[in-house]
């Protein structure tokens, strides 16, 4: 990809479900470590800045991604729009790319498919989750810098600043949105995300079956770990299609109430 890229991974400590959640240990090392390292495997994910926020508990990120070699990024706590526009403007980029650190089993090859994607055509928004096929954890979103700066600029529901690229594929109309799309459907079915306590045994057991002898393993490798341990996935199955999606229906034009689901015992 010759295009400048930028890829802005959001992380924080503040989580009502699992505090801390980033920098719980896996394998000896807290979960960011690991995620980090699966993006920069990625050939196309180019320069990468750890995007936290400046309350002092977020500290530890800071420590934590400096002692790892990357780039830091201090902004907004609930404003992620304008976090992400910001640490995009300290560097000279074509393309900036969001990943949220609760992906610590992003497939370094599904990076380099979407943006390769972004790479071959004139789109404003690439993403592999508008409408989503792959299994929850592997969430892409690459978009120009020009687009981004429109979004920032004019974006004003919640829902907008507080997950960065709505307004973006709500705005078909604005801008040219493209989704890579999987051979399968399985993003209700299987969940590779971390946000609750559930999600962090799935995820630990994944990296402690297939990190030692393939740190790059991807999605292929999980899907044939779930079929030689066939409860695995019942840890979190569960919270299968729980995502941000579901308290802001109502907000969003271009998505589906079948691509979300409450978690057990929520209130609609």
């Amino acid at each position: 990809m010759s295009a400048r890229v930028l890829t802005v991974v959001q992380a924080r400590t503040g989580s009502t479900r699992l505090p801390g959640k980033v920098l719980r240990p896996v394998l000896g090392r807290p979960v960011l470590s690991l995620m980090l390292e699966r993006v920069a495997r990625a050939d196309l994910s180019g320069s990468i800045v750890v995007a936290t926020t400046e309350d002092p508990e977020d500290d530890a990120i800071v420590q934590l991604a400096q002692d790892d070699g990357f780039a830091v990024f201090r902004g907004s706590t609930d404003d992620v729009l304008d976090r992400h526009y910001q640490a995009a403007r300290k560097h000279d980029v074509d393309w900036v790319v969001k990943i949220p650190s609760d992906c610590p089993l992003i497939d370094p090859a599904v990076i380099d498919t979407v943006l390769a994607e972004a790479a071959s055509g004139s789109a404003d928004f690439v993403s592999n989750l508008h409408p989503p096929s792959w299994p929850d954890g592997n969430d892409v979103e690459a978009m120009s810098i020009e687009a981004l700066e429109v979004a920032w600029r004019e974006a004003s529901t919640t829902a907008e600043r507080e997950h960065t690229t709505p307004f973006l594929w709500d705005n078909p109309d604005r801008f040219e949105v493209v989704n890579v799309s999987w051979d399968r459907d399985l993003s209700m079915s299987h969940r590779w995300v971390l946000d609750y306590p559930e999600d962090l045994e799935f995820i630990a057991e994944v990296f402690e079956a297939l990190y030692p002898s393939d740190p790059a393993f991807g999605v292929e490798a999980v899907l044939r770990l779930l079929e030689d341990r066939p409860g695995l996935a019942d840890r979190n199955a569960h919270l299968a299609g729980v995502n941000w999606y579901r308290h802001h229906l109502d907000e969003l034009s271009t998505v589906r109430a079948d691509e979300t689901r409450l978690a057990p015992g929520e209130d609609a």
